[in-house]
């Protein structure tokens, strides 16, 4: 690579190598380069100076906060640490997969208030519940939402609005008369077409005034419901929200515009009413990026790199990378604008939550960018202000007075973990993947000790993305993948399947929790009696794993060959908390972690 490119691409953060999963240095072609620069508006050799700085707290600086210099600068004064969380066990949240007599045919908010008042935890994790694109079909996926500023109304419990308590007789009946039959899969498009048109029923017609960001997602909105759910196939007038076909459009639409809006302040209702009922600390999850098609592409397009699409590069999991299509944040447009969309995001989860979890947190480091028209292994990391992102994200949870949790697990560099615990911010720890650093070089690497495990992070045994602990036990992840045809190797992967097993067995039994001749609910229970010998504050288990359902919630590598995001839970809300497995599951963890007592 000739320096000036060289000297280009470093001076705007665009990595010309990188160290892959062996640690073996790979060379980014030039072609790649440039044209990640290009997307980027590159234009000059020198990034332009920032409009904002942001530092630690310290002796010489202001309040913790945003300040405004006499120069015009913005100043960012971030904690030097956030306090540490409290220990306690809870609960990793599928809320969809939840149901009650009163749902229709997908977990609401009132089920996670139900829960999480309910099942004894500490903390309730829940996955991300961002706003969806309100078109047919659905997006089922919660880690691509359309907006992350704005919450999922597919979530509503529409029979415990207000507007449905003060509804005549004959409008509640004709409410009740739409909800969706059970169904053994979730059915998105079922339940949305229900939900919007009891909602309509019930819509009070008021048009309330809106802040700036709302109203444009409330036209984004509307426009979908005329236009298609993808703007940027929309007429050529309408993919900006500035212009002016858009203000016309949008007086139009006023009704749908001012219907969408009260939509967001049902969720928001409802949101809190969860938070206020639950002792539990609720953690909301934010996904590391946006539906490209949806609202905050459009809205938020001029500090996005809307042509590109973030992944990760090739592995021995993802031999091609992979392409998650979300377009990335620009870091000079962000620094430009003092860091004001990011912040955004993170207060709109935490205006309803205890804490936040970052999906991804590796990527307030750096994102794969993959240029358009490329595959996923033609792409190359952008590295982000790390100490602006991470520390930004550090200040509104001390703000919000909330626990921040990243997601680093994969192939993430050691400092990234380094620089969470430095600030506060706790990290995750997974049983399946925690091993013993300290081995002899080329050796493999055993299991480690779970009371070796770090002090700040979030234990579990599993993820949404990993076999639930009845389907490692019985190698479903293997199967399903080779019955889907998605393995070379369908053979090898049982055998590293069984290997897997038989390791998780020795550990069990070296920590003397291996019963006789056990079952496959006692191994279950086994299993979260093992996790609550960790050192970390908080050990988190989901209802699947307590449960021993071996269906996991999400496959990786697939859309619709596995049914990603529609498995509901066996039993309802009540019979699934007096389930005898879940119970003593959960009876390790919460003996571990009772009140006030620290970990390890």
């Amino acid at each position: 690579m000739d320096q000036q490119l060289s000297a280009l691409a470093s001076a705007h953060g665009v990595a010309t190598w990188y160290e892959n999963a062996d640690r073996h240095r790979v060379e980014v072609a030039d072609d790649v380069v440039r044209a990640v620069l290009a997307e980027m508006g590159v234009v000059e050799h020198t990034p332009p100076p920032p409009k904002v700085r942001v530092v630690r707290e310290g002796p010489d600086t202001p309040p913790l906060g945003y300040h405004r210099l006499d120069d015009g600068q913005e100043l960012i004064v971030t904690p030097r640490r956030l306090p540490p969380v409290e220990p306690a066990w809870g609960w990793m949240l599928q809320l969809y997969a939840l149901h009650s007599p009163g749902s229709w045919g997908i977990g609401d908010y009132a089920d996670l208030r139900d829960f999480a008042s309910k099942s004894g935890a500490g903390v309730v994790l829940v996955n991300p519940v961002q706003a969806i694109t309100p078109a047919l079909p659905v997006q089922r996926s919660p880690y691509s939402p359309s907006s992350r500023r704005f919450a999922n109304p597919i979530y509503l419990r529409v029979t415990e609005t207000d507007e449905f308590h003060r509804a005549d007789p004959a409008t509640k009946q004709a409410v009740a008369a739409l909800a969706p039959p059970h169904t053994d899969l979730i059915d998105y498009d079922a339940v949305w077409t229900a939900k919007q048109r009891a909602l309509e029923l019930l819509w009070p017609g008021t048009a309330d005034p809106m802040p700036d960001d709302l109203r444009d997602f409330a036209t984004f909105c509307a426009l979908a419901e005329r236009h298609g759910p993808d703007w940027r196939r929309w007429p050529a007038d309408l993919r900006r929200p500035g212009h002016p076909a858009v203000a016309a459009a949008r007086a139009e639409l006023a009704g749908r515009v001012a219907f969408h809006a009260w939509l967001q302040r049902l969720c928001e209702r409802q949101l809190t009413a969860a938070r206020t009922a639950s002792t539990a600390k609720i953690v909301h999850d934010l996904p590391v990026g946006v539906d490209p098609a949806g609202a905050d592409a459009w809205a938020l397009q001029d500090v996005l790199a809307s042509d590109v699409t973030v992944g990760a590069p090739p592995d021995a999991f993802s031999q091609q990378g992979q392409d998650w299509n979300l377009p990335p944040w620009r870091p000079d447009k962000l620094a430009e604008q003092g860091y004001r969309p990011f912040r955004d995001v993170i207060r709109s989860v935490l205006r309803h939550a205890d804490g936040i979890r970052v999906d991804h947190v590796a990527g307030l480091f750096r994102l794969w960018w993959i240029p358009p028209g490329r595959p996923a292994s033609e792409g190359t990391y952008v590295y982000y202000d790390a100490d602006a992102m991470l520390g930004i994200l550090a200040l509104e949870g001390h703000l919000a007075g909330a626990m921040v949790v990243g997601e680093d697990l994969g192939t993430v560099p050691d400092e990234v973990t380094e620089a969470m615990h430095d600030r506060g911010v706790l990290s995750s720890s997974v049983l399946y993947f925690e091993r013993d650093p300290d081995v002899a070089p080329g050796t493999a690497e055993p299991l480690l000790p779970p009371k070796r495990w770090p002090v700040d992070a979030m234990a579990s045994i599993s993820t949404h993305d990993l076999p639930t602990t009845a389907g490692f036990l019985r190698a479903e992840n293997a199967r399903v993948r080779a019955e889907l045809g998605l393995l070379d190797d369908p053979d090898g992967e049982r055998a590293r399947a069984e290997a897997a097993k038989r390791e998780m067995l020795a550990a069990l039994d070296a920590h003397g929790l291996l019963p006789a001749d056990a079952s496959e609910q006692e191994l279950v229970v086994a299993l979260h009696r093992l996790l609550a010998t960790a050192a970390s504050r908080l050990l988190l288990t989901s209802p699947q794993d307590a449960l021993g359902e071996p269906r996991q919630p999400n496959l990786p590598g697939t859309v619709d060959e596995y049914p990603n995001w529609r498995i509901p839970l066996p039993v309802p809300i009540d019979v699934l908390l007096a389930d005898p497995t879940l119970r003593s599951s959960v009876a390790a963890l919460r003996d571990a972690r009772p009140d006030g007592v620290s970990p390890g």
